[in-house]
């Protein structure tokens, strides 16, 4: 079953401006069902390729979330020096299965590449995004 999900240009384009304020950094974060982003530090090893949301940031977001009301509505975080597929990584330490995935590609050559997954028991599920 393919999906298609419409995002707001704004919340695009802030997503693919907080992807290049560090380009060799994976950036990631919560984004509510009211499209607002809460940035989470990544807390990875030294060489900076794993991704893992610094845990008291996350609940700092939830809590955020739950006093506007909102719901978690996906999760973004950007791949510096891969493309826009999810890893066994990002497939095995997903803890919110039915948020939609973001993924934003810095490598490429002068374009951004931002695609969306849904999880799924070790699959992934691709999404058709529509900037609107």
């Amino acid at each position: 079953m393919n999906h298609t999900i419409a995002l707001p240009r704004k919340l695009a384009n802030r997503l693919l401006s907080l992807a290049q304020l560090a380009p060799e950094t994976e950036i990631c974060g919560l984004i509510s069902d009211q499209y607002h982003v809460y940035p989470v530090d990544n807390i990875a090893d030294n060489t900076r390729c794993v991704f893992e949301m610094e845990p008291q940031q996350q609940i700092n977001a939830f809590k955020k979330m739950r006093e506007q009301q909102q719901t978690l509505f996906a999760i973004y975080h950007s791949h510096p020096n891969s493309d826009a597929i999810p890893s066994q990584k990002d497939l095995h330490d997903s803890a919110y299965k039915d948020a939609l995935n973001i993924i934003i590609s810095l490598n490429t050559e002068g374009v951004l590449d931002m695609r969306a997954y849904f999880y799924k028991q070790d699959a992934t599920e691709s999404v058709d995004l529509i900037i609107e």
